[in-house]
């Protein structure tokens, strides 16, 4: 099967409609994301289909949940410790009509790389920010999410100035995190533990949905 194919069937699997075009735009980002990692080493994962299964379609994979969670409704997100840019970069393409997407990272040649994906593929929802978050002068966020980026109590601490009220934070994590759940603030509130599945990929997921208690 070949990469378009796979990714066309892996977002039938993950009922996402996404157009042609942008798909070729996803499967463009790939094929950069593969060629500045020779220079760069944004990703240990070398192997294209493997990029696709492992980066692009896990990331997809909590974009259906997100787009319920809005509604459908624009809005503006935040991807922290983005790296080569996931899963921001696929929101980004993905839903492009209904996503503002900024990916920070504290590594300069990764926010290049970023940007230069924004650049080459016309991506004028997307910017990308060289900057530790604690540091960022922004308006604050809806939604803030993470990859792997840090444990949930880093992540919650570094971004709480940059969550808008009444936002929500989207942590992507693999197994059930309960011990860095129990770590939390106070007044932060897990509301949804969301398990997720990955076309063709055999690895527990799940997003950790959190806000702050009013």
């Amino acid at each position: 099967m070949s990469l378009k194919e796979e990714l066309a069937h892996s977002l039938q699997a993950l009922d996402l409609p996404v157009t042609e075009a942008r798909q070729e735009q996803l499967l463009a980002y790939l094929a950069l994301l593969g060629k500045w990692n020779k220079v760069y080493n944004l990703t240990a994962v070398r192997d294209p289909e493997a990029m696709l299964r492992l980066h692009l379609v896990d990331s997809l994979a909590a974009l259906p949940p997100l787009l319920r969670h809005t509604q459908g409704q624009p809005t503006r997100l935040m991807d922290v410790g983005s790296g080569g840019g996931l899963p921001g970069i696929a929101f980004a393409i993905a839903a492009a009509e209904s996503l503002e997407v900024c990916c920070v990272d504290t590594v300069e040649k990764k926010a290049r790389f970023m940007a230069q994906v924004g650049a080459e593929l016309g991506l004028h929802n997307l910017r990308a920010e060289h900057s530790r978050v604690e540091q960022l002068q922004l308006p604050p966020f809806p939604v803030i999410t993470s990859r792997a980026f840090a444990s949930l109590l880093d992540f919650v601490t570094l971004t709480r100035a940059l969550l808008a009220p009444g936002g929500v934070w989207m942590a992507l994590k693999g197994q059930h995190p309960a011990d860095e759940i129990a770590a939390l603030p106070p007044d932060v509130e897990v509301f949804h533990v969301e398990q997720l599945s990955v076309p063709g990929l055999d690895a527990q997921r799940c997003i950790v949905w959190m806000r702050l208690k009013p």
